[in-house]
């Protein structure tokens, strides 16, 4: 899309209004005007808007629901401890290979599409374990719904930044947020349900059909697709093709992206471990960190693009960084319960806003290649995901787990040291 057209208030295209010696539209990563009005947006896109949203927290909604019923898919196959860990690899590794592939689909043809068909087949990969008889059949179901759930993080994260480059405004995090939320309202069902005896197959198969129903409905009115990138891209050249950003251009959000979900993995596996055996914690109440880590990344999602629009994304993420860096180094250097407690909800917190900021400056002005950075963006981030915690448990075999959590910290002032690179180029509203 040409920088010089935008979306007028009846969702037209229009020649982009001129400032004085021909200023450009107002970039995303430069602060608001105080007390400047803000146009209402036109209908279409705020229908977009729910629409997306609708599917972040569908999203989130059916992770959290197959993660609610894991320890009733083991007890009714009697895997070991290693057994389920091999099994679980088959969903990231499907997550994996799908979001380059992905990325690319939706770079040609738009992530309307993909927003429309991944949510069917993440509902219809939901019932897949539960019908599993074996270790293998297990961990090819898990493979499938790897394939669509990448496939959908893709879409809803392409989708979500058309809409916010349409709307002009920062609303990325809060899109992050509701997946949160759908997390913790899918978790809270699946209690229940599992409270009531109700069976695996019954509850993975209704919410999968709720979700895939629900999620039809709400992305109907999905923003369309952007011209199709050059012929002879594929998914490994599609980011820097016809003028999209480079790979070398997009390391330092690889770096960032990678660094946050280290911290992420490691405080969802390590959290509960760390005030049990260090802090001596017992178990109903080392589950408080990582509860304490999730309420403080959900509401710092939530108040995120507030955030965004009043200290700009590069500011945010330095701070985020930070705030992650001295509220882990705290709960390191003095483990009590509550000063733990207070500093993984720092680490929440400031964690929280990193991810989607990144994934917004990958795609860049929304030009070709834009759906491919995305993909490569998450995908960096999903290693991180993967590769921290392993990491973190070889370190604390040589020292401790204290010091092997030194890596979190670390990881956080890298993305401190490299919040610069989130500054976004441009803003163009256009498709998706």
């Amino acid at each position: 899309m040409d920088p010089g057209i935008v979306l007028d208030t009846d969702g037209q295209l229009s020649p982009a209004p001129r400032g004085r010696r021909g200023a450009a539209p107002r970039r995303l990563d430069a602060p608001a005007a105080r007390g400047a009005p803000r146009p209402a947006p036109p209908p279409h896109l705020r229908a977009a808007r729910v629409g997306v949203a609708a599917a972040f927290f569908l999203y989130g909604a059916a992770f959290a629901t197959w993660v609610v019923r894991i320890p009733s898919v083991r007890e009714a196959l009697a895997l070991s401890p290693a057994e389920l860990g091999g099994a679980l690899f088959g969903a990231s590794a499907g997550g994996i290979v799908a979001m380059p592939v992905a990325g690319w689909l939706a770079g040609r043809a738009g992530s309307r599409p993909l927003l429309r068909a991944a949510p069917l087949a993440l509902g219809a990969a939901l019932v897949l374990p539960a019908l599993a008889s074996s270790l293998l059949t297990l961990a090819l179901s898990l493979f499938v719904m790897g394939l669509a759930g990448g496939a959908l993080n893709i879409a809803v994260n392409a989708q979500g930044t058309a809409v916010e480059r349409a709307y002009g405004r920062p609303i990325f995090s809060s899109l992050h947020g509701l997946f949160s939320l759908g997390g913790l309202a899918g978790a809270a069902l699946g209690g229940a349900l599992l409270d009531r005896g109700v069976p695996t197959l019954m509850h993975l198969a209704a919410v999968g059909a709720a979700i895939g129903a629900l999620a039809l409905w709400a992305t109907r009115n999905a923003l369309p697709a952007a011209p199709a990138p050059a012929t002879g891209v594929t998914p490994a050249t599609a980011p820097a093709a016809a003028g999209g950003p480079s790979l070398r251009a997009l390391a330092p959000l690889f770096a960032i992206a990678f660094c946050v979900l280290v911290g992420e993995g490691a405080i969802a596996d390590w959290s509960a471990v760390y005030l049990r055996d260090v802090v001596g914690a017992s178990p109903a109440a080392a589950a408080a960190g990582y509860a304490v880590f999730s309420i403080a990344m959900t509401a710092g999602r939530l108040v995120g693009d507030r955030l965004d629009a009043a200290l700009g994304p590069r500011r945010l993420v330095y701070l985020g960084g930070l705030a992650s860096a001295l509220g882990l180094g705290v709960a390191l250097a003095v483990p009590g319960f509550w000063t733990v407690l207070v500093g993984f909800a720092g680490v929440g917190a400031g964690s929280s806003v990193v991810f989607p900021i990144a994934l917004r400056a990958a795609s860049g002005d929304g030009g070709p290649g834009t759906e491919a950075a995305l993909a490569a963006v998450s995908t960096a981030g999903f290693l991180g995901f993967l590769v921290g915690p392993p990491v973190i448990g070889v370190t604390a075999s040589y020292v401790s787990l204290r010091g092997a959590l030194g890596w979190v910290v670390l990881a956080s002032a890298v993305i401190a040291l490299l919040s610069p690179a989130v500054q976004r180029r441009k803003i163009a509203p256009g498709g998706a």
